[in-house]
């Protein structure tokens, strides 16, 4: 029933004429002046404040406001699946800016001449009722969205789906900053194979929407358990591998990718991690990128 509530979605979205879902401009999904509003702007960096404990640095392309927050709500709640593409746009270029600020690819080619490395988009994971409810799950969409413009500008991307809730959680909506960590601490994990993926590459995890960062932080959370309990586990078996001279096994060769991007590419490179984190060297290769941020989220001074 989902697979056919999503195929009729998508088939909607390409034959039926729409309006604007930014200002309900006539039969234009998305006009100029709210395309410009979405993409427009150059991305920021942005904190809640309070700031849950462990939110990493977070990069937003816009502001919640007006025409972007009426966007959103129409990809996400009504089903306006043709509006994944321009998100997509928008959160490439989070992805773009946030790189460049936490040092990932310092060195790199210019734009659109390849980068090193690999970059892991990481969804945060909609509850499975809600999935269920919307036929789709929007953060996911938006991620397979901006990987196609990324790769598009040269970058290796890949989508990896490993995170998942554990355990049911409330409603956030009405709940403050402290009621949303209480909510959703401990509600995520990684899949099972997950952490071998990430120790490949740098790590984004990508949502629509910050607000109080709690969702945010708590996949940060999980993210650094899983990679920080993959490094001791590794490290054993490395050790029994070299004692029985096969220390050269050690090419990554499986993931938990999503099954309808499994042609993304592969040979992902591995990097160093500490200890709950990942690790380039003395800066962590994990940081945020959101379509959009709540007004109250300041921006942080980059200069």
């Amino acid at each position: 029933m989902d697979s056919v509530r999503r195929w009729w979605q998508e088939l909607a979205a390409l034959i039926l004429p729409a309006d604007c879902a930014g200002c309900g401009r006539a039969r234009v999904m998305l006009c100029p002046a709210c395309r410009t509003a979405l993409v427009g702007a150059e991305p920021r960096r942005v904190r809640p404040e309070p700031a849950p404990p462990g939110l990493p640095a977070v990069h937003a392309a816009a502001r919640y406001a007006d025409e972007v927050r009426a966007v959103l709500l129409a990809h996400k709640e009504r089903g306006a699946l043709a509006l994944a593409r321009p998100l997509g746009e928008a959160l490439a270029g989070a992805v773009r800016v946030g790189m460049g600020e936490v040092g990932v690819g310092e060195g790199a080619p210019p734009q659109g001449h390849g980068h090193p490395g690999h970059l892991l988009l990481v969804p945060v994971p909609s509850a499975p009722r809600a999935v269920r409810a919307r036929g789709h799950d929007p953060a996911r969409r938006i991620a397979l969205a901006a990987a196609v413009v990324l790769r598009r500008e040269g970058m290796p991307v890949r989508v990896a789906a490993v995170l998942r809730q554990r355990r049911a959680v409330a409603d956030q909506a009405g709940l403050n900053s402290r009621q949303r960590m209480d909510n959703l601490g401990g509600a995520l994990a990684v899949v099972s194979g997950g952490a071998r993926l990430l120790r490949g590459g740098s790590v984004v995890l990508v949502d629509d929407l910050v607000t109080t960062g709690a969702s945010l932080a708590e996949a940060a959370r999980a993210v650094r358990s899983a990679v920080s309990a993959e490094r001791v586990g590794g490290s054993a078996q490395r050790a029994v591998e070299m004692a029985a001279g096969v220390a050269d096994r050690g090419a990554f060769r499986g993931g938990a990718v999503y099954r309808d991007v499994g042609r993304e590419g592969s040979g992902v490179r591995g990097v160093g991690e500490r200890e709950g984190g990942l690790d380039r060297g003395g800066g962590e290769l994990l940081f945020a990128a959101v379509v959009a941020a709540s007004p109250d989220s300041p921006e942080i001074n980059r200069n």
